[in-house]
């Protein structure tokens, strides 16, 4: 079941091409409530999110375009995060923990890593199957842009200090 799943991620990813898409919400949409367990096992809400532009980051240490762009998701991070940025990377429920707890320790993670083993949490995010699948909230708790596949970081920054500004 688990490789037929990440098969079929891989053929998904493979069919949209090289450059990654995003829908942008025609209306502000609420993030949507989940309980994210952490790799010191605290656990963290989407409620906690609220007060920061937040990159909610699904990915899996299996899928080779997360761990392609997971340097430029640090950067991001370490660019804007005293400004009141923040990133959540959730590792996929098909994702052995031993594994995202081995890359998070040795790439060094500066943000938050979560595993969702149940699959709760992509599934409250819209059923997200497809790594790497990041979404953007403002400070109110709004998903601004979902992005599936690599975000184009540029644009992604610019969105990034637009969201910083607003109340």
């Amino acid at each position: 079941m688990k490789k037929t799943l990440v098969a079929a991620s891989v053929a998904a990813l493979l069919a949209l091409g090289s450059g990654a898409y995003y829908l942008t919400a025609s209306s502000a949409n609420a993030a949507p409530m989940a309980t994210y367990v952490l790799l010191d096992g605290s656990q963290k809400t989407t409620a906690d999110l609220r007060g920061r532009v937040t990159l909610v980051n699904f990915w899996a240490t299996s899928c080779v375009t997360c761990v392609a762009e997971m340097p430029k998701v640090i950067a991001t991070y370490d660019k804007y995060h005293a400004q009141g940025f923040d990133t959540l990377a959730v590792a996929m429920s098909y994702d052995p923990p031993s594994y995202v707890i081995n890359y998070a320790q040795t790439r060094k993670l500066p943000f938050d890593v979560a595993i969702d083993n149940t699959g709760a949490a992509a599934n409250a995010w819209g059923q997200v199957q497809l790594t790497p699948t990041t979404f953007l909230v403002n400070k109110r708790g709004e998903i601004v842009k979902r992005f599936v596949g690599e975000p184009d970081f540029p644009e992604l920054h610019k969105l990034i200090e637009k969201l910083l500004k607003e109340a």
